[in-house]
């Protein structure tokens, strides 16, 4: 078995990604798109020792994923062209958790962050090769698992929107609890008022 490889191996192929990846992807919900998102994840797939066709739930999210989906797609290309590294392809035993992360772990990263920063960004690009890393159960080259899990986590676009989620929720039920003492003070001082 090869060792893991260190990230920036992972972040300099990202940012080496041909625009082609990066092209209108085809499905049933753009369908004057460039690139046939299902042949380039089959060829990805043989290409890791994944004999035979893909299931039929993972071609569906590709081949019927409605316009709305564009970005997830032109993430999976981008995911499609780091998973093809030489390492990834050398290991032949890491087809069934690519497809694995492609097919459902990468929506959640789509939803947040555009295709291009993938490859044009320094902490997009670290971001993906990690997660990429993580979903595989693989720790990267020269780091513990408890450094690789903390670097994934303080990058995670997902963690952030969570985080930022949670605080606009706790300012939110701040200020109904303002506003709900100042109405009781009211209250209580047009009370005092009319008693006196």
């Amino acid at each position: 078995m090869i060792a893991a490889p260190v990230v920036e191996h992972l972040t300099r192929r990202l940012a080496e990604c041909p625009a082609e990846f990066l092209l209108e992807p085809r499905s049933a919900g753009t369908p004057g798109g460039q690139v046939d998102v299902e042949a380039v994840v089959a060829d990805l797939l043989a290409d890791l020792g994944l004999p035979g066709r893909l299931p039929a739930k993972a071609v569906g999210s590709w081949a019927r994923a409605p316009a709305a989906d564009r970005n997830l797609l032109r993430v999976t290309l981008v995911a499609a062209w780091l998973c093809h590294d030489p390492w990834l392809r050398s290991e032949r035993r890491f087809g069934l958790p690519v497809l694995r992360w492609l097919a459902g772990g990468l929506r959640p990263l789509a939803g947040l962050v555009t295709a291009e920063l993938f490859v044009t960004d320094a902490d997009r690009r670290e971001e993906l090769a990690r997660a990429l890393l993580d979903a595989l159960g693989v720790t990267p080259g020269g780091e513990s698992r408890a450094q690789a899990a903390d670097r994934l986590r303080a990058l995670s676009s997902v963690e952030r929107a969570l985080v930022l989620r949670d605080t606009r929720a706790q300012a939110e039920r701040a200020r109904k609890l303002r506003e709900q003492m100042a109405s009781e003070r009211a209250a209580q001082a047009a009370a005092r008022y009319s008693s006196e």
